[in-house]
């Protein structure tokens, strides 16, 4: 497949192209951290390019646009579709996706806060550390003797013991 081959070569070690089979790629057109970034993915049915690829946004990455924005996008990448049958036009869609990201994406809100909750971090959840049990401190034969002394002798405390000395 001699557009397999192109674009092995074209997007070499550009970390937004993905193969993720030989008749299956996907695009990120913007950086990670864009709000305004989006992933278009392309396949090729058989008869393709004489038949358009089917080109789609289902990706987990577009979760955040609205569907009206993904259904544009795809309208106009599918006008390049008809524009270029009969042709290897993965790499053009890709490229008019990157050339025209600001017009296809000029309708979507940038709502930072959604792309922040979306992320879901998949681990342990945080145990709270076992609260260690707190240890009576041991008194000293002193402390206890002055204990002994506050008390009366039917083991009462006098009133007021335990107030707190405000002239300190």
């Amino acid at each position: 497949q001699m557009e397999l081959e192109a674009l092995r070569s074209i997007y070499e070690g550009d970390l937004c192209f993905r193969e993720l089979s030989p008749v299956s790629f996907q695009y990120r057109i913007g950086e990670s951290g864009d709000p305004k970034a989006f992933l278009i993915e392309v396949s090729w049915p058989e008869t393709y390019p004489q038949t358009a690829p089917v080109v789609s946004m289902d990706a987990f990455f577009n979760n955040t646009i609205s569907s009206a924005i993904k259904q544009s996008i795809l309208d106009k990448l599918m006008v390049e579709v008809e524009a270029n049958l009969g042709t290897a036009m993965t790499y053009t869609l890709f490229e008019y996706a990157k050339d025209n990201k600001e017009v296809l994406m000029e309708n979507q809100p940038v709502n930072t806060v959604t792309s922040v909750s979306n992320s879901i971090s998949i681990g342990t959840p945080d145990v709270p550390p076992s609260k260690k049990k707190e240890k009576k401190e041991q008194l000293s034969k002193t402390q206890k003797r002055k204990l002994a002394d506050k008390t009366d002798n039917k083991g009462e405390l006098p009133r007021g013991w335990n107030w707190v000395d405000v002239i300190k």
